[in-house]
Formats: structure tokens, sequence, C-alpha cells
């Protein structure tokens, strides 16, 4: 399994284009500069009244199929 840990921090006011459906999809730059992209309500659970802060882990199957996502710090 591959897996790769990021972080994030984009305000509440932002994510609700995620949650309403304006945005289907989060791409981010890891550190070594490669990008990622993930459905947006992968993130629904990780949410608070600031937002959504923190450095996460995704893991992926073989196939690049993520098979989970955690939050591993605020």
């Amino acid at each position: 399994m591959n897996e790769i840990r990021f972080r994030l921090a984009i305000s509440a006011q932002d994510y609700l284009r995620y949650y309403q459906g304006e945005v289907d999809s989060v791409t981010v730059q890891l550190i070594d500069g490669r990008t990622v992209q993930f459905p947006a309500n992968a993130l629904r659970q990780h949410i608070d009244q600031s937002g959504i802060n923190g450095s996460f882990r995704i893991v992926f199957d073989e196939n690049n199929k993520m098979l989970s996502m955690e939050r591993v710090s605020n």
C-alpha cells in the first residue's frame, strides 16, 4: 500500500464551496512536489468550526484507489 502525508488549512468559509458541491475535488501539493487530487467529500469528517486544519494521511491500494484518510496532527 502507498500513503501520502500533507498539510491542509481550509477556512470554514472556503470549505462551504466543497460542501455545497461547487467543487468536487481537492488538489494538494506534497513536499516532494507531486500533486495529488482526491474527492472533497473525504474531508467532511474532519471539518470543525474553523474549517479544516492539520496534517493528514491518505492510504491508497495498489491501484491508487483511496482506502482511508485520517488526521495525524493538528
